[in-house]
């Protein structure tokens, strides 16, 4: 035999047919009977010797007993599984040990990979057609399509050809896990249908239940069953029938009548969708088949199950009669009862007991739900608890007693039993019962006992006696006659008599004897004509009447009508016995006057009996045997039967039929029975003559009007498909006038009884599946000529609760929305590129160079395009011209290089990231600043600029460095970087003295340097070997450093006024962007502080002329004023400097204040030191807030009150209190500031500034003191002292000079460190020392504060901070864990994490931000992630070299606490280990070597297999001689 393989396209397996090897002595011996290989572990070559096994017993399970018994070997190892879902087979190998032919099969099966296929799989039968496409048949190629449920050979593939219908066998075996039919689990394996169960194991013979759960008992679903009517005169032209939900199976339905059925479908999503059905046949809706059956008069819906959606089966009314429908069907119940662990204890000690509960459990949530809708099912037993004993240990003797929990459900207290009542005494008019009552005790074990009474008297004892049946005895009530049963003549007439109870209903229980009859004659005064009846008129059944009356009245119409023929004689002549007619359809034609027969289905209306029963007269002697002759009389006439059986039975009414409305009248039919007259008992109607029945009689019924009752409508869809939604109906209180009227009206609730149906009901309370949300596009990255927008999307899920989780993004459907999407693919107009730069204009010298322009276009292939010029011309073309220099022109004079320096201090107020400086200057900088400095130059290279320190070539550090533009960078600069740099360029040079602030070093002049005069002058040593020296420039160390020192100093004076508005706008601060921070903190102080040296130098000149003291603190404080409100040099320039600056000789920018935060805030009035800015001496400015003291005449002084606020305040200026009078003196400028010309005695007073807004409104003011020459009252603050110490220190500034000189008066606040935070939130306060010092620095005394009020106001010593309120995180407990084990750990749980004060109060999330915000989900492990693979050991290679060699090993799913074996598609979360591998790939030796490369060459040779190729290259030198 061969070897044939089929290859598919776009299968996973290769299947390989039986290889067997015929021996000597005839029997074959078995090789392989298939392969079934993964595709991505094909070998290079077939594997034709795989049946060779190693004999290392670990390569096969232990032989069982059965095993041992015979001669085979044990069971090997299971083969990869034939599928990776929808069902495949795998299979195990073992093999003969003896050379004889051994009993049973060598290969056995099991079922694997039982998971469900993706739905983009396919049908298997049908890709193993569609593999045959490339292969011609009678030389054309088709498209072939599966044949399924092949009743002669299920498991051969037979394809049929698309188009043509040709159905051919391509193969004679489907590969295996092929189902044999499409509605079974049935499974082909080697080519033979084999028996699957529901379990999917291998002929079982497991069965679903009514349910769909294998192997069920069916209480997991129930049978629901009923019928419904149309109503046509309702006006609807369709109606439901009934809803079916999600998951119920073997539905059934059948509609008998002319309307017509469909379908509508609701998702648990709720997506909707309908399904027509006109014709038989199959549909599919919602991945659920109907099975449709139309007839000629009903129609029949069959559907499997189970439901992929909520079904709601409608009817489309059509003409005519009223249909009926009936249905059945098994709905699932997803709420069942589950078991709780057990209670506490009942007792601490000395034994006790604890029992279980039960919960209701919503299975397709998974979560526990309240008890009512365990209740809804009648199926749902609710488990009875169990109960076990626990703490047994003894009590201790110290305790002295056994704490039992009291009233509680574990441990019953004593109690009263009693028997049950006994019979009462009477069954109406009024009894006695009675029964015992006694104490009883209930023990651990539930025994109940007797024990004394005086145990129970903590509850009244029950009663022994009690009246009963204390009701009316019932009574005998007859209604009114009916009429009488003939025309003419004598006839009967019939009444109900009922035995009623004391409730007014029919019952039992009256005397049989006093019943009055329930049968009369009667006779009619009309004489009767027919006088061919034997019998009396009255004596016939009513039914005959009609029927001849009827006879009588139909006649043959224009209009088709069943007419009936005259009745046949009886067919028995005494007795009862039938009589036929015949009934045709017919109708009159009345152009011929002529009446023709039509088919009956012509004919509207039901058909007239075509059969009747009949009685003429009873038979002699069937009766009557032991009877006297003589004894017929006038009644066995009357009845039509033999005296005995008139006797014992006979008909009579028993009550009515419920009443067909409950209100608003209705009606009643009496019903009929046969009664046996002896025992008065009810016996089988076939007992009684059926001609002697009487007839049926009808009342009215319920006549009384209907109460108002509250009418609902129909539930309203939800309002979310799933995470909790709500469903609303209208619910009113109506009321129907009478019966026959359709009309209601509506009342007021409190007309209808309580309680009022809820117009809401909550719906699709479950977890929605995971779902992508998308944010919305952001902008496109182009606006033209084809961009791209992108957006954000995540994985979330709601939940039933209504909250939001975030998931993996694995936990959503594979196909995640796209986030990015083309965007403005519109055409860009054409504009303007500017390419290379032209030309120099000169050939020598300096010249010019423009910018050359094209006009280009986007084309749509996303390639630019030169266009015409003319396109771009209604765009301004741009034009840019640069300078050039070429080659000097000959007899031209080379410009000297010049150095562009700029002579300032800069003064590093606050860090900052990185100050870029200019030479020519000085710089005081904070350590660990980086630090550019620059040397624009003219006429010179940047990169040819040399930089010194001290003289001395530059060099670079790792934080240093000399940049191809020339500039020098320092990274952090610290105090080693201190000293001079010089930057040269050809014969010029510039220096620039560093200095680092804190630093105690001082800089001294380096010994190259050269002294002349006493004066310091910086000579430049021979730097290059021309021997060229440099100008001397003179050059002063520290020149500057007393008043850079002085100007720190007042930091803290600055830093004071920014508390203050800190405190201000604390509130707001704790809800201001960053933004505003950095705005806020940019505005009231700069980064760095530039002063030009010629101003500094004014300033030292002054200070130098004795003006010390208060006189020079001034000149301090108004130069740092100075500095500050102009902000110093913009962050702008001075942190990162245009590019223009390196050509140009002005100095940086000034700096624009950012403009404050457009939020509403309060009005706060900023207050300065003394004055601002420079001005003549004749106009003096003093900020509001300070005092003013004018010791000698001024031309102006102006009150300067400046603001912030949003809305823009308002000003307003008081004197003492009262709304200041405005002249032509005294005058308000535009900025809101007070100006008070040549003020005098008159102006003197507390002039107060108030600034108001639509939030608030503040006031600052200061006074105003006018005193002569020697002025003895002196101001400070708002107070004014008398002569005294105070005072003796404050004279004008003449006695000043005289009093003290120089730095000696030298006054300055001096402030400590603020103090810890009192508190950590909730508001808190910090404080520190300020004191008033007089002297220089290191030589300074403490004074009164009084002295230093002159040189500003005084700093705070105290502050608010930590206002934040005390918060902290909370943290629900965790919720369940939920969520499909798609990887390790990957389900979740949940947590609510939230924000609260000390109160406990939920407060905003902001309100914690400083705090670390606890997780609100985590992984957690549900029973399926405790499963894994477990892999065995790797059995011995079969080869010791080649490419033929492999081993295995066992590969199983298991759990990983238990360690018990399951099944794989457990564990197909993550991918299975492989199960077999090739090993020993190395060279077997030389190629012309003849050597055995496995080791069963031995048994290659003894079953005389060398003769095939493939074994004897693998065994070479065992089969060389054969």
């Amino acid at each position: 035999m061969t070897a044939g393989c089929l290859w598919s396209t776009g299968l996973v397996l290769l299947a390989c047919v039986r290889v067997a090897v015929w021996a000597n002595d005839g029997d074959a011996v078995f090789i392989r009977e298939f392969t079934l290989i993964r595709r991505d572990h094909l070998p290079e070559e077939p594997l034709h010797d795989s049946s060779q096994k190693p004999e290392d017993p670990s390569s096969r399970t232990a032989r069982s007993e059965e095993d041992r018994d015979t001669l085979w070997d044990a069971w090997g190892s299971w083969s990869e599984c034939s599928r990776t879902c929808g069902g495949g087979a795998s299979y195990s190998l073992r093999r003969c040990l003896s050379s004889k032919t051994c009993e049973g099969q060598n290969i056995k099966y099991r079922t694997c990979s039982n998971v469900d296929c993706p739905p983009e799989a396919g049908d298997f039968r049908a890709q193993q057609c569609s593999a045959h496409a490339d292969v011609r048949y009678q030389g054309q190629y088709h498209e072939w399509l599966p044949v399924y449920n092949d009743p002669d050979n299920p498991c051969a593939l037979k394809c049929k050809a698309k188009g043509s219908g040709l159905v051919v066998e391509l193969a004679p075996k489907v590969l295996d896990g092929t189902r044999c039919y499409t509605e079974s689990l049935d499974m082909c394996i080697s080519g033979v249908c084999q028996i699957i169960g529901c379990d999917h194991d291998l002929g079982s013979t497991a069965k679903e239940d009514n349910c769909g759960v294998c192997s069920g008992d069916g209480s997991s679903c129930r049978l629901v069953r009923g019928h419904y009517k149309s109503q046509h005169a309702s006006g609807k032209t369709e109606d439901t029938v009934v809803v079916i939900p999600y998951k119920s199976r073997h539905v059934r339905l059948v509609l008998k009548g002319p309307d017509h059925l469909y379908v509508e479908s609701k998702t648990l999503q709720g997506v909707r969708g309908e399904m027509v059905l006109d014709a038989s046949g199959q549909y599919h809706l919602e991945n659920t088949t109907l099975d449709y059956q139309k007839l000629s008069d009903k129609e029949i819906l069959r559907i499997t199950g189970p439901l992929g959606a909520d079904f709601t089966v409608k009817v489309q009314f059509a003409s005519g009669a009223d249909s009926v429908i009936q249905y059945i069907y098994y709905q699932p119940i997803i709420h069942r009862w589950r078991e709780t662990d057990f209670f506490p204890c009942s007792v601490t000690c000395g034994g006790g007991y604890q029992l279980t509960s039960a919960e209701c459990f919503d299975l397709r949530s998974g979560r526990v739900v309240v008890d009512q809708y365990c209740h809804y099912y009648p199926e749902n037993v609710k488990p009875k608890p169990k109960l076990q004993e626990c703490n047994m240990e003894p009590c201790l003797a110290s305790d002295g007693y056994k704490q039992i929990m009291p009233y509680d459900l574990y441990h019953p207290l004593p109690r009263w039993e009693s028997s049950p009542w006994t019979a009462c005494s009477t069954s109406c008019g009024g009894g006695i019962q009675s029964r015992s009552v006694s104490c009883v005790e209930e023990d651990m074990q539930g025994t109940i006992t007797p024990t004394e009474e005086w145990k129970c008297l903590y509850s009244p004892k029950t009663a022994i006696l009690q009246p009963c049946n204390t009701f009316d005895c019932p009574t005998w009530l007859a209604q009114e006659w009916s009429p009488c049963t003939v025309t003419c003549g004598q006839g009967l007439r019939y009444r109900v008599v009922l035995c009623i109870d004391h409730r007014g209903l029919h019952a039992g229980g009256c005397n049989p004897t006093t019943k009055p009859h329930i049968k009369e004659e009667c006779l009619v005064t009309v004489p009767c004509y027919k006088s061919i009846d034997l019998l009396p008129v009255e004596a016939k059944p009513v039914w005959h009447k009609q029927a001849i009356e009827l006879e009588e009245e139909i006649t043959v119409t224009e209009e088709p009508t069943f007419i009936p023929g005259p009745w046949q004689p009886c067919s028995r002549t005494c007795g009862a016995g039938t009589q036929q007619r015949t009934v045709k359809c017919q109708v009159l034609l009345s152009f011929s006057q002529t009446v023709a027969d039509l088919p009956d289905d012509e004919c509207e209306g039901v058909k007239p009996a075509t059969s009747q029963p009949c009685y003429r007269t009873p038979c002699s002697g069937v009766f009557g045997q032991g009877k006297e002759s003589g004894k017929e009389g006038e009644e066995e006439e009357e009845e039509g039967e033999t005296p005995e059986r008139e006797e014992l039975h006979d008909w009579e009414y028993e009550g009515f039929t419920e009443c067909s409305e409950s209100c608003g009248g209705g009606v009643q039919e009496a019903v009929v029975i046969c009664l046996n007259k002896q025992t008065r008992e009810a016996v089988d109607q076939s007992l009684c003559e059926s001609s002697r029945r009487p007839p049926q009689l009808l009342q009215d019924c319920k006549t009384q009007p209907c109460p108002a009752r509250w009418e609902t409508g129909e539930w309203s869809s939800c309002s979310a498909t799933c995470g909790v939604g709500l469903m609303t109906r209208t619910v009113a209180c109506t009321h129907r006038p009478s019966r026959d009227s359709n009309r209601t009206e509506v009342l007021r609730d409190e007309d209808c009884q309580n309680p009022k149906p809820s117009p809401v009901q909550a719906c699709n309370r479950f977890d929605c599946p995971p779902m992508w949300d998308t944010r919305d596009w952001g902008q496109c990255s182009q606006s033209c000529g084809g961009g791209v927008q992108r957006r954000q999307v995540l994985c979330k899920q709601r939940l039933a609760d209504g909250s939001i989780l975030e998931l993996p993004e694995t936990f959503c459907p594979s196909k995640s929305p796209v986030n990015q999407q083309p965007c403005a693919k519109q055409e860009c107009p054409p504009h303007w590129v500017t390419t290379n730069w032209s030309q120099c204009s000169v050939t020598c010298g300096d010249g010019v160079q423009t910018l050359q322009a094209i006009c280009r276009k986007h084309g749509e292939d996303g390639r630019y395009w030169t266009i015409d010029p003319k396109n771009c011309s209604l765009i301004a073309r741009p034009s840019r011209i640069r300078p050039c220099s070429l080659r000097l022109c000959e007899n031209s004079i080379k410009p000297e290089p010049a150095i562009l320096a700029q002579k300032k201090v800069y003064i590093q107020w606050r860090k900052g990231k990185k100050l870029q400086l200019v030479v020519g200057g000085y710089g005081y900088l904070l350590p660990w600043t980086t630090v550019v400095l620059r040397c624009p130059t003219r006429h010179y290279r940047k990169g040819h600029v040399r930089w010194l320190k001290e003289g001395k070539p530059l060099v670079s550090l790792p934080h240093l460095s000399i940049t191809p533009l020339g500039y020098v960078k320092i990274q952090q600069v610290r105090a080693s970087d201190a000293g001079i740099y010089t930057c040269v360029a050809g014969q010029a040079q510039e220096h620039f003295v560093l200095q680092i602030i804190g630093s105690k070093q001082k800089l001294s002049v380096p010994e190259s340097w050269l002294l002349t005069d006493g004066q310091q002058k910086v000579g430049q040593p021979d730097v290059a070997s021309t021997g060229e020296r440099f100008q001397e420039i003179p050059i002063s160390l520290n020149q500057y450093d007393n008043i850079v020192e002085h100007l720190l100093e007042h930091k803290d004076l600055v830093q004071d006024e920014k508390d203050v508005t800190d405190k201000l706008y604390s509130s707001e601060k704790n809800r201001s962007t960053l933004e505003d921070e950095r705005a806020s903190t940019e505005f009231s102080s700069p980064v760095i502080l530039i002063a030009d040296t010629h101003r500094l130098d004014e300033i030292t000149h002054s200070l130098s002329e004795g003006l010390g003291g208060p006189r020079g603190e001034q000149l301090i404080a108004q130069l740092l004023s100075e500095l500050t409100m102009t902000q110093g040099e913009t962050n702008d320039s001075t942190l990162h400097p245009p590019e223009s600056a390196e050509s140009s000789t002005q100095g940086p920018l000034l700096y624009k204040p950012k403009a404050l935060t457009t939020r509403p805030r309060n009005p706060v009035i900023i207050q300065r030191p003394r004055k601002a800015g420079a001005v003549p001496s004749s106009e003096m400015i003093v900020h509001v807030g300070m005092p003013v003291l004018l010791q000698k005449p001024v031309a102006s002084l102006e009150l300067r009150c400046e603001v912030l606020g949003n809305p823009e305040p308002s000003l307003t200026w008081t004197k003492n209190g009262k709304d200041l009078l405005y002249n032509s003196r005294v005058g308000l400028l535009p900025t809101g500031s007070l100006r008070i010309q040549s003020p005098s005695k008159v102006d003197e007073g507390l002039y107060a500034c108030t600034a108001r807004n639509r939030l608030g409104s503040t006031s600052l003011s200061s006074w105003l003191q006018i005193t002569g020459g020697k002025g003895r009252n002196c101001v400070h603050g708002n107070s004014i002292g008398a002569n005294g110490s105070i005072c003796s220190e404050m004279t004008n500034s003449s006695q000043s000079g005289e009093l003290c000189h120089g730095q000696g008066c030298l006054l300055r606040w001096r402030v400590d460190p603020w103090s810890p935070c009192s508190a950590t939130c909730g508001g808190g306060s910090q404080t520190r020392s300020v004191r008033c010092m007089r002297g220089p620095e290191g030589r300074s005394i403490e004074v009164e504060g009084q002295l230093c009020l002159d040189t500003g106001r005084r700093p705070s010593d105290s502050r608010l901070c930590n206002l934040l309120s005390c918060t902290r995180w909370a943290t629900t407990s965790w919720g369940l864990c939920h969520g499909q084990c798609v990887g390790p750990s990957l389900a979740t749980q949940h947590r609510h994490v939230y924000c609260q004060n000390t109160n406990g109060t939920k407060v905003p999330y902001r309100m914690c931000s400083r705090l670390t915000r606890p997780s609100s989900l985590k992984n957690c492990s549900t029973e399926g992630c405790a499963l894994h693979w477990r892999v065995g050991l790797w059995t011995q290679c079969t080869a010791t070299c080649g490419r033929h060699g492999f081993q295995s090993r066992q590969v199983t799913c298991v759990h990983r606490r238990t360690g018990k074996a399951t099944r794989e598609h457990h564990c197909m979360w993550r991918p299975r280990p492989s199960s077999w591998q090739r090993c020993n790939i190395l060279s077997c030796g030389r190629a012309g070597e003849c050597r055995d490369s496995t080791r069963y060459c031995e048994k290659v040779r003894q079953l005389e297999l060398c003769p095939l190729p493939q074994f004897k290259s693998r065994c070479c030198h065992s089969c060389r001689n054969t």
